[in-house]
Formats: structure tokens, C-alpha cells, sequence
């Protein structure tokens, strides 16, 4: 049994097939198929059930991989650990970023990552908190930026918390006024964000929680398509503070936001409780603190 045959296998299930699981490791199908065989043949069990392109896991399969994820995250403990006698001349960093707000936030740290740190290997992952903490917790991803968790396996950095703006068309009724009541856009279709989007539930409690259940009009992890949207009439977007004042485009406008005070933009840092944090990951968190977001505009 080799670790590599344990990473195919995994990302067959992952993938939900043998074909997506070889474009993520970058090796031929062939080859992931040879090595999920190879470990079924040393553990002498059958893994996956062959149901045409699509596979599914046998009781014996379900076993292996909860503790296959559990062997790959302690080898990569281990490497992390032993790159760190390198003291950052080596190593790598596993970082999940939002999708949204990562160009106004992010870019500019990250160049400053990898100036300080041209050898540390920057393995990046962006997506919704749902899908961050997933990768968090799987040992796909070291830290993860996410709204800030309240799941206690998650230790945590804070790192930012935002209000909300609303983006309507220059035309809609209300666009006149300098700010805006969560109440008064129940009759405003909202254009929301990807299922994976922790945001989306905050939201949908803090409409509810002033008296209406909000009307989708789309749904986007892009958040210059969602105001493009808005500029074509199709609704509201609320979107971060410091996302929307650098997406307003002519057709929009942008007004302040007076919703619940939970109805906020707090992204933190997070990883597994109690796991080791590489130095390269520990470096991070430190530029973090060393550049904290703007508060420039109210």
C-alpha cells in the first residue's frame, strides 16, 4: 500500500469517478485506475463498485477512506514539520480563499507572501466557507479564509468584518437614497451567491428576522457577473463593503446597508483544532495582523 495509491483512491471519490479524478492529479486514467487496483489487491478487499462512468463506495471502501484521509493529513503534518528545519527555505502552504473579495483583499498579500517567501510553494484553493472548511478539515487545505466559524473543531484568526452595501440599478425607486433598509428591498428580486456560500444563510435569516423571505433572481460565485446583473435590472446584490465600493460601474449605485448587525462580512483564518501550523502557515497569519484591511470609507 502506497500513499499515492491512497490519494487516487481518494480523489476518485471526491471526483465522483475515475476520469475527473485523473484531470486533479494530473496523470493519465489509466494510471489512477492501475493504482486504485494495486490497493485493492494488498488489502485484498473491493473499494468502489463500477456502476458505468460513476462509482460507489463498498462498506470495506467507506472504511479505507475515512482512515486514507486521516493517513495523508498526518504525512502531511509530518512533511510540514520536517520542512520547517528549513526555517522557510522550503515548504509548502495548503491556503483557501473566498472567492469573493479575494482580487481587493488578497492579491496584494499574497505578492507580498511570495516576495518574502519565494521558495515556499503556494498551493491556493478558492470556494465558499462551506467548501474552505471542508478542505480544512479534510487536510486538503492548512487555512482556509472563511465567515467565521462556529464549529469548535475550527481555531481561528480574525481577519476582517465588513458591513454589507447594496447595489441596485441607477433606475431602480430607491436609488436615489444614501442608504437603505433590508425591509424595503422585499419587493427586489436578490441575486444571491453559490449554495457553498455561508453568506447566503446569514442573509436569508436577516430578512426573515425584519418580516420577508427573500425572491432569488440568480445565483454566482462571481461577484462582478452578480453586479452586472444588477446593472441589466435583475435585482440586488449585497456584497462587502470593501468589494462593492471597487465594483460600482455606471448603472449602479451603491447605497449603505442598515440591516441586523449579524448580517455582516467576518471572514476569518482557520484550521483544524489542536493541528500543527507549518512555519509557512504561521507566516501567513503574521502577515495578516502586519496589514490589516483598510478601513479608508465608511
Amino acid at each position: 500500500m502506497e500513499f499515492k495509491q491512497l490519494r487516487s483512491f481518494i480523489e476518485v471519490v471526491h471526483q465522483g469517478g475515475f476520469t475527473q479524478a485523473a484531470k486533479t492529479l494530473h496523470i493519465s486514467q489509466s494510471a489512477v485506475s492501475k493504482q486504485v487496483a494495486q490497493l485493492e489487491h494488498s488489502l485484498g478487499v473491493l473499494l468502489l463498485e463500477r456502476l458505468g462512468s460513476q462509482v460507489r463506495l463498498t462498506a470495506a471502501g467507506t472504511v479505507v477512506l475515512q482512515r486514507a484521509e486521516g493517513m495523508l493529513r498526518l504525512r502531511h503534518e509530518l512533511l510540514s514539520e520536517l520542512d520547517d528545519l528549513s526555517d522557510l527555505r522550503r515548504g509548502e502552504l495548503r491556503l483557501g480563499l473566498p472567492l469573493l473579495g479575494s482580487d481587493a483583499l488578497f492579491a496584494g498579500l499574497f505578492a507580498e507572501y511570495r516576495r518574502r517567501y519565494p521558495n515556499i510553494s503556494v498551493q491556493l484553493l478558492e470556494g465558499g466557507s462551506l467548501n474552505i472548511e471542508q478542505a480544512v478539515l479534510s487536510g486538503e487545505l492548512e487555512l482556509g479564509g472563511s465567515l467565521l466559524p462556529q464549529d469548535p473543531q475550527f481555531a481561528w484568526q480574525p481577519f476582517c468584518n465588513e458591513p454589507l452595501d447594496a447595489l441596485l440599478a441607477a433606475d431602480h425607486p430607491l436609488a436615489g437614497k444614501a442608504s437603505v433598509r433590508l425591509e424595503e428591498l422585499a419587493d427586489t428580486p436578490f441575486l444571491l451567491y453559490q449554495r457553498s456560500f455561508v453568506l447566503n444563510e446569514r442573509l436569508l435569516q436577516a430578512c426573515q428576522q425584519v418580516g420577508f423571505t427573500p425572491r432569488e433572481g440568480g445565483r454566482s460565485g462571481q461577484a462582478d457577473f452578480l453586479v452586472a446583473l444588477v446593472a441589466a435590472g435583475q435585482g440586488v446584490v449585497l456584497l462587502p463593503r470593501v468589494v462593492a465600493r471597487g465594483l460600482v460601474r455606471p448603472g449602479v449605485v451603491r447605497l449603505k446597508l442598515q440591516a441586523p448587525r449579524e448580517l455582516r462580512w467576518d471572514i476569518a483564518f482557520i484550521w483544524r483544532q489542536d493541528a500543527y501550523l507549518s512555519k509557512a502557515a504561521q507566516a501567513w497569519l503574521a502577515l495578516l495582523r502586519e496589514f490589516p484591511v483598510s478601513r479608508a470609507e465608511p
